[in-house]
């Protein structure tokens, strides 16, 4: 189990920093918000391993040849979204504090595709998935949470200028995944 431990920690990464990114820009309900987050990530880390252990290699043929395109391009989204919104002077309150459903979907997808991947592994390891499953999507919570409220280290700036830092973190994560995969692969 320690290694199903590490492992979490490892996949828990880009949930923290996308937590982190929204934590910068959210002054409202933050604690609502940040919920909201830590449960979109950790039940992405939840499900998408048990997915891939079910799947085992019929998924991960076709997974691995574009995963990190699908996170590459919702990252990018986010962070233009957020971006955009930084310079939308009439939304900007509205939509700092406020989290859609879809972003949320989103977030909890492009944050553990990897975690569908490593659910194959987990098979070959014989570890139980269900515990590797509820391991993984606790610390990817934890970790969530952590990166949201760290973030408010930088809250006595202003919401244009961490929102455009949000932004720009996010992408820089789509082109982290990408380049990862891409020089890897």
């Amino acid at each position: 189990m320690f290694s199903v431990f590490l492992l979490s920690l490892a996949l828990s990464v880009d949930a923290f920093a996308v937590a982190f990114s929204y934590g910068l820009s959210l002054k409202k309900d933050r604690f609502f918000s940040s919920l909201q987050i830590g449960l979109s990530t950790s039940i992405g880390q939840f499900i998408m391993p048990i997915l891939g252990w079910l799947a085992t290699d019929s998924i991960h043929q076709y997974i691995k040849v574009f995963d990190h395109w699908i996170a590459f391009f919702v990252f990018l989204f986010l962070g233009l979204n957020m971006i955009r919104n930084a310079f939308d002077r009439d939304n900007q309150q509205t939509k700092a504090a406020d989290i859609s459903f879809k972003t949320l979907i989103l977030i909890g997808i492009a944050t553990s595709i990897d975690a569908c991947v490593s659910g194959v592994s987990l098979y070959f390891m014989g570890t139980s998935i269900i515990s590797a499953a509820l391991m993984i999507g606790s610390i990817c919570f934890i970790c969530t949470l952590s990166g949201f409220y760290i973030s408010r280290i930088f809250s006595c700036l202003p919401t244009c200028v961490l929102q455009n830092i949000s932004g720009i973190v996010l992408i820089l994560l789509g082109f982290k995944i990408l380049y990862e995969h891409l020089s890897l692969g």
